[in-house]
């Protein structure tokens, strides 16, 4: 069913599957629904790079462990539509989205397919009275979809980096960064996260005149002892006991999202309680059964991670760099992307590459041409047709962990085949 509402989508004759940056159509169309945004209690947008969802995904079960409800919109979905919009304690059905469709299908307005789904979770988000609305946005901020609340509490900036170049004239840091930044909202509560010190200055320069009260890193910080992380500001120290977070960069954002819960009033004890059960589908994950799992030796593990920005390909090198055992890569990726310069990342890290096309997705980069990238960065390299055949020329008897990435919509394809 959510292969068929993506396929309505993108063959609808009103709905333009590619990229259109613009505020103008959503803006009409939200009008002729009558303002649903301005019912939403407490807006929380999040934007940025690199670390958006695991930052959402941590403020959301903070904010659910304190006994207070949220919706959740995200971009992309992994593994099915219904996860872009969550609302309060369950996800919309396929029927509810549907019929919103329909209902957006009435203004005539020729909007894009991204912009459908945000007018989707608007739409149904303001039918309830949760505590929070949380939006994350798809891209850069000035003319993303979310962008249309005037007052929200709270503006999260995550990591910012290269990624998004292919969509600007320049194609600059620079140019990301005013994009992200120089058009933040005045009298709300800005929260930058952990970023280069470089970009860091930028974006210091870009509020200088923003009027909103903009919380900086330097406010907080992650600190090691021993094998534990903890997060530390000047009144609270809490320990990062979680199971399913691995890497430094990862950690950075729990931080942040504990940072804003904590000015959000919730407690060191509620946060605390809920830090164990984190976890994040297609970041960082560990396949421990289904499938995959199971055509596996005894003595190999997989793991997925949507890595696809330079800066993710660094944390991820970083982690690969403490697992004492082989590591083997599955590669896969989107056009528009740079992957010269993100698996130069993963140089001395990985024993052999396979590369592979991401099913179904017109956009993907072929596997020979991701293996001519890998040879060229003298890689011992191999190329397959697919998942099942790259997975076929790894596995063998020899302890191993398998790491499969370079794009969130392939980790999206192995979690439904798992």
């Amino acid at each position: 069913m959510s292969k068929l509402i993506y396929q309505q989508l993108a063959n609808h004759k009103l709905f333009n599957k590619s990229v259109k940056f613009g505020l103008k159509r959503i803006k009409l169309a939200l009008k002729l629904l009558g303002n649903p945004e301005r019912k939403l209690n407490n807006v929380i947008q999040v934007l940025g790079e690199s670390g958006k969802f695991t930052t959402l995904y941590s403020l959301k079960s903070f904010i659910e462990a304190n006994g207070q409800t949220t919706t959740m919109h995200i971009s992309p979905s992994l593994k099915d539509i219904r996860e872009r919009f969550y609302m309060g304690n369950s996800y919309l059905s396929y029927k509810e989205i549907k019929k919103t469709i329909n209902q957006i299908e009435k203004l005539k307005i020729p909007l894009t397919v991204y912009e459908c789904l945000t007018l989707v979770f608007i739409l149904n988000a303001s039918k309830l009275s949760t505590d929070y609305n949380i939006q994350e946005t798809g891209a850069l901020w000035r003319l993303d979809s979310n962008n249309i609340h005037d007052f929200p509490i709270v503006q999260i900036c995550t990591n910012i980096n290269k990624q998004h170049l292919n969509f600007l004239k320049q194609k600059t840091l620079d140019e990301v960064i005013k994009e992200d930044v120089g058009f933040l909202s005045n009298f709300t509560n800005i929260y930058i996260g952990k970023q280069t010190p470089y970009v860091s200055r930028k974006i210091k320069t870009l509020l200088k005149s923003n009027k909103s009260k903009v919380i900086y890193p330097n406010t907080w910080k992650l600190i090691k002892k021993g094998n534990h992380y903890y997060y530390q500001d000047r009144k609270f120290k809490i320990k990062l006991n979680t199971k399913n977070v691995y890497s430094k960069g990862m950690f950075e954002n729990v931080c942040l999202a504990i940072k804003v819960a904590l000015d959000l009033n919730i407690d060191k004890k509620v946060i605390q309680k809920a830090l164990p059960f984190l976890s994040f589908e297609g970041r960082f994950q560990y396949l421990n059964k289904g499938k995959i799992k199971n055509k596996l030796n005894k003595n190999e593990l997989i793991m997925i991670d949507g890595a696809h920005a330079t800066a993710d390909a660094q944390n991820l090198a970083s982690y690969l760099r403490k697992i004492k055992i082989p590591k083997y890569g599955i590669w896969a990726m989107t056009k528009n992307k740079d992957p010269d310069l993100f698996i130069k990342q993963l140089k001395g890290v990985l024993k052999k590459i396979i590369t592979m096309p991401i099913d179904n997705e017109v956009n993907s980069v072929s596997a020979q041409e991701l293996y001519k990238v890998a040879t060229e960065n003298k890689f011992n390299v191999e190329k397959s047709d697919n998942f099942a055949q790259a997975l076929k020329k790894i596995s063998s008897k020899e302890k191993k962990l398998i790491v499969c990435f370079g794009s969130l919509y392939n980790c999206g394809n192995i979690l439904n085949k798992n």
